[in-house]
């Protein structure tokens, strides 16, 4: 009997395979969908591999998959093409929109606040920055006004939660979703 850990658990699964298979058996890897009627199991390309409960021979918990930057970026990215903004415009590596700036290229910088900043007095507006997990060194003094998680399921689906909503985190969570960074917002200038 095997003990099925929380859906969304990133796990390896060994199961047995249609009877003459060779090899008899084999493993899925990736975050447990479903158990019940049958086990499913999303893999990294996103593919959704099912078996059987009872064909089920072994079954290991992994810890998350770290995530690159690249992926990081390529979510952000995704999500500013989603909701378009009135205006925006590239700025040294930054993509500036009327709601806030983030950096999407390899190339931004934390030298290129003071010139963010401009772009937004001269629309008076607020300068927003919004710096996702690990694509820039938040420079000294600035403290964040908000802070959201970015949760995924599978490769398609996304959501954003603030992070002090705890209840809706563990909604996301009891649904399939995982963390995939978080987002800080800072009041720029």
């Amino acid at each position: 009997m095997v003990s099925w850990p929380d859906l969304g658990t990133r796990v390896t699964v060994r199961y047995r395979r249609r009877p003459g298979s060779i090899p008899p058996l084999t493993d899925a890897v990736g975050h447990l969908l479903a158990v019940d009627p049958l086990v499913r199991v999303q893999t990294k390309s996103g593919a959704v591999v099912e078996c059987a409960p009872a064909d089920v021979v072994a079954l290991r918990t992994l810890t998350d998959a770290p995530v690159r930057t690249s992926e990081i970026r390529a979510l952000e990215q995704a999500a500013a093409a989603a909701l378009p903004a009135d205006e925006q415009n590239w700025l040294d590596g930054w993509l500036l929109r009327t709601d806030s700036a983030v950096p999407l290229d390899i190339s931004a910088s934390s030298g290129s606040i003071p010139a963010i900043v401009a772009w937004y007095a001269e629309r008076r507006l607020t300068p927003r920055l919004l710096i996702p997990d690990r694509l820039l060194r938040v420079p000294a003094g600035l403290i964040a006004e908000r802070v959201e998680r970015v949760l995924v399921r599978g490769i398609r689906a996304w959501m954003t939660v603030d992070e002090r909503d705890t209840d809706a985190i563990a909604r996301a969570e009891s649904q399939g979703f995982r963390l995939h960074h978080r987002r800080r917002y800072f009041r720029a200038g």
